[in-house]
């Protein structure tokens, strides 16, 4: 008799990476939610010397302790606010490299019904040449720019305005000239990256990005589902911890995988169809990469 191996259960013998490779190999869908825990694993770090290195200056005014609460930070004037953001873009949008999971989870779902929910702004599906039509940026996008009254529902990119902002700003601001303005109110333009106070624009991109997950998600209601979760904390759990959990238990061949090294409270109901991958996340993505390869 050939062993079932759709089951939440990682055998003596078994390494996590194996049994990631046996999950996503078994499964019908994978539907995969993604944090900053999983750009973290490739180096991309919002605190220690990535940011000391780039932001002392903000560093030594204001006593920030890293760039996520550097993002939010409420600065004196907009010239000073687009020359941190400005860095910031640069270093976690433009310029930030490839990371080693990204492509090694695009590999392992390449022959699979798949799509992506992620909290990060960064660029990492951009720079590992993700189908844009399976990824969904709940959260904004750090290369986008809106109107910081929410005046309409559009956003713009403007990368090379971004660079100049990088170039010739001085003692922590930009040039006047260089503020961007928005087109329809001439109120100031700001990063298209959610608040939990304003909340975010969101433009007919994003509604384009929310419809194809959502259908996604309803052609697989049923069958052998695949919720991976990776890198993600409970910071915004209703975006994508939240929502997997109770799809989980909605579907009684669901299951639910999250890679963290911190453990949250699961709900009884599907604790015998979770996995906790507990591992490094670059290193189980890579040898389940390896693992797939070699079959």
């Amino acid at each position: 008799m050939t062993q079932n191996k759709w089951t939440a259960e990682i055998l003596p013998h078994q390494s996590e990476a194996e049994k990631l490779c046996e999950l996503i190999a078994e499964a019908d869908a994978v539907v995969v939610g993604i944090g900053a825990g999983m750009s973290a694993a490739d180096g991309f770090l919002y605190s220690g010397e990535r940011f000391t290195d780039h932001f002392a200056d903000f560093i030594e005014k204001y006593g920030l302790i890293d760039m996520l609460q550097a993002s939010l930070y409420d600065y004196e004037s907009i010239t000073e606010y687009w020359a941190f953001q400005s860095r910031f873009i640069t270093l976690n949008y433009l310029d930030q490299p490839v990371g080693p999971s990204y492509l090694a989870l695009k590999s392992l779902l390449a022959d699979k019904p798949y799509h992506i929910i992620t909290t990060n702004a960064d660029n990492a599906f951009w720079a590992a040449d993700y189908d844009p039509e399976k990824v969904f940026h709940i959260q904004g996008e750090y290369g986008l720019m809106q109107c910081s009254q929410f005046c309409h529902a559009q956003t713009y990119r403007k990368d090379d305005l971004i660079r100049q902002m990088v170039t010739e700003q001085s003692e922590m601001t930009i040039p006047y000239e260089l503020i961007p303005y928005c087109p329809r109110c001439g109120a100031y333009l700001e990063v298209n990256k959610r608040n939990a106070e304003k909340g975010m624009v969101e433009d007919a991109d994003f509604y384009a990005q929310l419809d194809r997950y959502e259908a996604f998600l309803a052609q697989h209601e049923t069958g052998q589902v695949l919720y991976l979760e990776i890198g993600v904390g409970f910071t915004t759990p209703q975006f994508i911890k939240q929502p997997f959990t109770d799809r989980t238990e909605s579907n009684p061949a669901a299951i639910y995988v999250p890679m963290n090294q911190k453990r949250y409270r699961l709900p009884q109901a599907i604790r015998q169809r979770t996995i906790r991958l507990t591992d490094d996340i670059q290193q189980t993505l890579t040898q389940a990469n390896q693992i797939k390869g070699e079959k």
